[in-house]
This record gives structure tokens, sequence and C-alpha cells, in this order.
């Protein structure tokens, strides 16, 4: 068991809750694209492509496959 009182434990407590909260995001999305039909499917990929590309670029996007 590790130390709680060690330096740096808070740091990686705040790291693990942020991976998780992005994980339980994904979830919570996949479980409303179960739903979708195929054109909501595709409306929400292309979307979702638009938003990658506002944030990251079209360099960072062409070697990304979605």
């Amino acid at each position: 068991m590790t130390d709680q009182t060690r330096w740096g434990i808070h740091e990686i407590h705040t790291k693990n809750k942020a991976i998780k909260y992005q994980k339980d995001l994904v979830a919570r999305a996949m479980e409303q694209v179960v739903k979708m039909d195929e054109t909501g499917i595709t409306d929400l990929m292309i979307l979702i492509e638009a938003e990658y590309e506002r944030k990251y670029g079209k360099n960072k996007a062409d070697g990304v496959v979605l």
C-alpha cells in the first residue's frame, strides 16, 4: 500500500480521477450511440470529426483513423 502522505500522491489521485472521468464520459456516450440508427451515428461521426479538427488541427487529424 502506498503511503498517502508521500509527496505527489494528490497529483496522482487527480490524474487518475481525470482519466476515470474521461472513460465515464465515453461509456455514457456509447450508451446513447447504441440507441441510434445508422443516420444518427453518421451525423455524430461528422460532428466528432469537425470538433477534432477544430481542437487539434489538420496536421494531427491526417494521421489519426477515427
